[in-house]
């Protein structure tokens, strides 16, 4: 099958990144407000059904790595049938899983509507949409588009949150589960109806590309295959552990421990659920800058060595947390230096990618490597339950998850034989 014909001429900057930038990124902002949605659920569920906060940990630990494990194959499933269809599929998804929560009663619909369904919708509107989008429509200033994009995942799951704990305080547990649902139910026809597919059938180049580009050939295999197919290529590499295990730790320390547990580490110190939600808020903010900025740089700048800074930084942080006042300024210094690293990991880790795989397998090895990134989540959200249930406390979690980003700051080092610096083409600047 050849590739799609391309019109010679430059694509316009303004309708790349307010048609195709902004639908994604406002996508990936609800899809991970909904992720979160169980941190905000736990202290509501545990007083109004009884149910255990361990067992709530579990169910939010089973969706966060559903979440991970079908982002490879949504990727592939983006590439044999399409964006906008993969994407309108699975807002359905996650929409009618959510509203059926509404009528829970039984901790096992809990687990089929928050752990399961959710969790398989989620993972198509995850980070693995983000790759896939800006290796179709960017040549230049890849790091930075992916920054951004890669910041709305944790503005989503952090910036939202008051509001949701509010309602949840005010409204009871069905309000914020209502409201998500509502989210994703309004996107569904915006993105079928403005989400374009690619940028050469609207005689667009893609960003940034020279006016020889040749778009790559449509895949000639099913999604399975292209998705097991990557992983069983990638696995014979090196540099794909370092990327699978660095990105474990990121999960351990970011969605799993800080987006699932705050709040409730929070009310161990007399903090309530809306002021807690308000300190998550402020982290999602400064993402926002923090990702984006290091997108910036991962254009610039080996992105090994911000791997070392990132993660050396958050275990640092983490191992400080349990020993400080838990005041309204030591939080506020934490949540600002938190927010700003919280997922600063991605631009540099598809980078990496990116140079070990090439730019057509990419965005599936990049899907397993985010898997690594889940099952380590799930890992601490459901051991942090664990732990705070047998001992009364979270301290040694925090040391436990502190010292793991130490460990994968080493590790991030070793990642490729040479400095892996972001080209960017002329006139991109």
């Amino acid at each position: 099958m050849s590739p799609l014909p391309v019109s010679r001429k430059v694509s316009r900057p303004a309708y790349a990144f307010v048609g195709v930038v902004g639908l994604t990124f406002l996508s990936l902002l609800v899809s991970a407000g909904v992720r979160a949605t169980p941190g905000v659920l736990m202290m509501p569920l545990q007083m109004d059904l009884g149910w255990s906060r361990a067992g709530i940990s579990a169910t939010a630990a089973f969706g966060i790595f559903l979440y991970g494990f079908v982002g490879p194959f949504s990727a592939a499933l983006m590439q044999a049938v399409g964006i906008r269809r993969t994407l309108v599929g699975a807002l359905l998804l996650i929409g009618g899983a959510s509203f059926l929560s509404l009528f829970m009663t039984q901790p096992w619909q809990f687990f089929v509507t928050w752990g399961m369904l959710t969790g398989l919708g989620t993972g198509a509107v995850a980070m693995v949409l983000g790759a896939t989008v800006v290796n179709r429509w960017f040549v230049a200033r890849r790091g930075t588009v992916m920054g951004l994009l890669a910041a709305s995942t944790a503005t989503g799951s952090l910036f939202f949150l008051p509001a949701l704990a509010a309602l949840a305080h005010d409204h009871g547990w069905r309000a914020p589960v209502l409201a998500v649902t509502i989210a994703c139910l309004v996107l569904v026809p915006l993105v079928a109806l403005f989400l374009p597919e690619h940028p050469e059938r609207l005689g667009l180049l893609p960003h940034g590309a020279p006016p020889d580009y040749v778009p790559p050939p449509p895949p000639d295999r099913n999604p399975l295959h292209m998705a097991v197919g990557a992983l069983c290529d990638a696995v014979r590499k090196r540099d794909f552990w370092f990327l699978f295990l660095t990105f474990f730790v990121c999960g351990f320390t970011t969605n799993g421990l800080i987006g699932t547990h705050f709040i409730a580490i929070c009310a161990d110190h007399g903090i309530g659920e809306v002021p807690a939600a308000g300190y998550l808020a402020m982290m999602g903010l400064c993402d926002l800058f923090g990702t984006t900025l290091s997108g910036w740089l991962t254009d610039r700048m080996d992105a090994r060595w911000l791997l070392f800074s990132y993660y050396g930084l958050r275990g640092l942080s983490l191992v400080a947390l349990p020993f400080c006042d838990f005041s309204p300024g030591s939080l506020t210094v934490f949540g600002i230096f938190y927010g700003l690293d919280w997922i600063a990991t991605v631009p540099p880790t598809l980078r990496l990618a990116n140079v070990a795989f090439g730019e057509r397998a990419a965005p599936m090895v990049f899907g397993w490597v985010v898997f690594g990134h889940q099952i380590g989540a799930a890992c601490a959200a459901s051991l942090a339950g664990l732990l705070r249930q047998a001992q009364g406390s979270y301290r040694d979690m925090l040391v436990l998850a502190g010292c793991a980003g130490v460990l994968a700051a080493l590790m991030a080092l070793g990642i490729g034989r040479a400095p892996v610096r972001g080209t960017v083409p002329a006139g991109a600047r």
